[in-house]
């Protein structure tokens, strides 16, 4: 046999086992599971997420299989559930900030498995991913209307549990309210829980008691958003579009868009390209979105949130930009300062100056 000939023999073997790579790689179905802290007929953050999982189905279709486990605890039964699913899956999404350590031990059990861990930040092994988006630009908008709408200068919260996350979204939306309205005051009450009908309808009761004309929240059940339409208040959507419950309440809502984050990771499985990466989206990237506003609220109101958002989509403002001082008085950041690194944003674990509560353990 010739060089020649041989030189052939050898490229079409080679021909062949790349073509049998590339179908393997592209003929399965991606195995996609996605891991929920509550039900997904909670309307607020696993709703939200379940509506990703479904937009992958609706636009992968047969190239994607998709299971849901709902209402996992942030307890020892998440690695449980975790474990089983990495025994059939090829890519698993955990979607609480709870589920950061049991994701990245059944990761270091399950090297060929990708794992996407949502609000976390470890990523100790190259198949996890972390990835959020930036709430608390959410909250600077509606921080702005609250503060403009509110007649008691009173903004009631309710909040889930004091996680950089969740404290972040505080500090924006009081620094956003009092940048309209210095008499602003923010009432907190925290039910440690992430979706509890009960707890979140007592708190939202409770703030109303005391002179809060306007509710937020930072938990999932749509509660305070009835309650709100029941006592005459208003009220914002958390994670999605709460219209439904609150009527003439709801001024807005801020949406979480997972979808298109979700197609693009589930499709790099499949087309071999996934790569370990730390996602923080916002505005811009339409991953944070706003339901309608009401047409209660004055033009002017309207007009500064509809150019808040525009700015936030252009890079044109940051949330926190100084001066700032932290709640006990000392300076985070000087005049016309943002944030220097992600980590500043990442590890919250202050009030800013102005808030009048004790912060949280």
């Amino acid at each position: 046999m010739s060089n020649r000939s041989l030189s052939s023999v050898v490229k079409l073997s080679i021909l062949s086992v790349v073509l049998a790579f590339t179908s393997n790689v592209y003929a399965d179905p991606v195995k996609a599971a996605f891991v929920y802290i509550g039900p997904t007929g909670d309307h607020g953050w696993t709703f939200a997420h379940d509506q990703g999982a479904k937009y992958v189905k609706e636009m992968m279709g047969d190239d994607v299989i998709v299971t849901t486990v709902e209402s996992v605890e942030e307890n020892s039964d998440s690695e449980r559930v975790i474990t089983s699913l990495a025994r059939k899956n090829d890519i698993i999404f955990t979607t609480s900030f709870g589920y950061m350590n049991p994701t990245v031990k059944v990761a270091a059990r399950y090297p060929d498995v990708k794992f996407e861990h949502a609000t976390g930040y470890m990523r100790p092994t190259d198949n996890i991913s972390t990835y959020s988006a930036r709430f608390y630009e959410g909250r600077h908008v509606i921080g702005k209307i609250a503060g403009r709408m509110t007649e008691t200068n009173v903004i009631g919260y309710i909040a889930s549990f004091p996680i950089p996350e969740v404290i972040r979204g505080i500090n924006s939306a009081y620094l956003a309210a009092k940048s309209v309205n210095p008499d602003i005051e923010i009432k907190i009450v925290w039910v440690y829980s992430w979706y509890d009908p009960g707890k979140e309808a007592d708190a939202a009761n409770a703030l109303i008691a005391q002179g809060a004309d306007i509710l937020m929240q930072h938990t999932d059940s749509t509660a305070p958003m009835t309650v709100a339409e029941e006592k005459g208040v208003y009220a914002f959507g958390q994670a999605s579009n709460m219209r439904e419950w609150g009527k003439n309440a709801q001024l807005t809502g801020i949406i979480d868009d997972w979808g298109p984050y979700y197609l693009e990771r589930v499709q790099a499985v499949k087309d071999g390209t996934w790569t370990s990466t730390d996602v923080f989206h916002g505005v811009d990237s339409g991953m944070v979105k706003f339901a309608p506003m009401n047409n209660s609220m004055p033009f002017e109101v309207r007009n500064e949130a509809s150019k808040a958002i525009i700015d936030l989509s252009m890079g044109a403002i940051h949330p926190f930009t100084g001066p700032i001082n932290k709640q006990d008085g000392s300076a985070w950041l000087a005049e016309g300062e943002t944030p220097p690194n992600f980590p500043d944003l990442l590890t919250m674990d202050f009030y800013v100056e102005g808030i009048d509560a004790k912060y949280p353990n």
